[in-house]
């Protein structure tokens, strides 16, 4: 179910049939399955060698593993954003219906993501008693908004490709927030990753800028091969993106470049020497 003038530079693991729904839920579950692999992972590696993972609180733990599962998730979507961004001439040449076996696999793996995400994220709220407004708005219009792309399959993977460009702040995020419970914070190593972090937080706006740019100029097309159930949920997503997650999560990275707390946490300071720096008035053995 791709384009007939597919890229040559697809590799040919790619090109499996697409149409077959038996073949898209193996796919969606391969993401699924390999991202609770990688949460899982991170839990057995940060158990054996991270002092400071050793240190957190239950829920921390789980925020940590998600981090890092999270940044595994935004580097393949960064390189997929980029690819039909910049590299691929097919699909980057008709914006809101050309379709490619590569952006069919993207599609799919993402989908598998955000569906873990959501499972872990409403399992964690659930057992810690949480609940983040954003981040679950922020995750279900991302599902949603995926799944739709799967369900209605004559949309074009421009949009969702670069939307899953979006997610090139969050390894960034990642590494500040372990660094900062590692008791890093005031180190140069910190102190650039965050600049690096905000200003992948500005190259988010532009995107999303963008991705109105691009609905503008080929709405004619938009509305006529997009449904509506599907337009509404991304031009509504796309909105609080723009408006409002974008600009406070913006701010509250600047803010903590300036300060360094744990926002996600309540605020509290970043630990001067690692979470178990003054522990029972004795200092860690080592710091991860």
């Amino acid at each position: 179910m791709s384009s007939n003038h597919e890229s040559s530079l697809t590799p040919s693991m790619f090109d499996v049939d697409y149409s077959s729904w038996n073949v898209r839920y193996k796919v969606i579950a391969a993401g699924f399955i390999f991202y609770c692999a990688v949460f899982l992972l991170c839990h057995v590696v940060s158990v054996c060698f991270s002092q400071t993972y050793y240190s957190l609180s239950a829920k921390e733990k789980v925020f940590w593993d998600l981090a890092a599962t999270r940044a595994v998730f935004g580097i393949h979507s960064a390189i997929a954003g980029l690819w039909a961004l910049l590299v691929d001439p097919v699909i980057s040449a008709d914006k809101v219906t050309t379709q490619q076996n590569w952006s069919w696999f993207t599609l799919l793996i993402a989908t598998g993501f955000f569906l873990f995400e959501n499972v872990a994220l409403h399992g964690s709220n659930l057992v810690f008693r949480t609940f983040d407004v954003p981040l679950v708005i922020h995750h279900f219009f991302a599902f949603a908004g995926f799944s739709g792309a799967v369900i209605w399959d004559t949309i074009g993977h421009y949009l969702p490709m670069v939307t899953l460009l979006l997610e090139m702040s969050t390894p960034f995020t990642c590494v500040s927030w372990m660094l900062l419970k590692a008791g890093l914070a005031k180190t140069v190593f910190w102190k650039a990753n965050q600049w690096l972090m905000i200003h992948m937080f500005h190259c988010r706006m532009v995107l999303t800028y963008h991705m109105w740019w691009v609905s503008w100029c080929h709405w004619d097309v938009i509305s006529g091969n997009i449904v509506l159930p599907v337009r509404v949920l991304f031009f509504t997503g796309l909105a609080l993106l723009t408006f409002i997650l974008n600009p406070v999560w913006t701010h509250k990275k600047t803010m903590q470049l300036l300060n360094p707390v744990d926002w996600n946490f309540g605020n509290k300071p970043a630990p001067e020497n690692g979470p178990s720096a003054k522990q029972d008035g004795q200092l860690p053995k080592k710091k991860s």
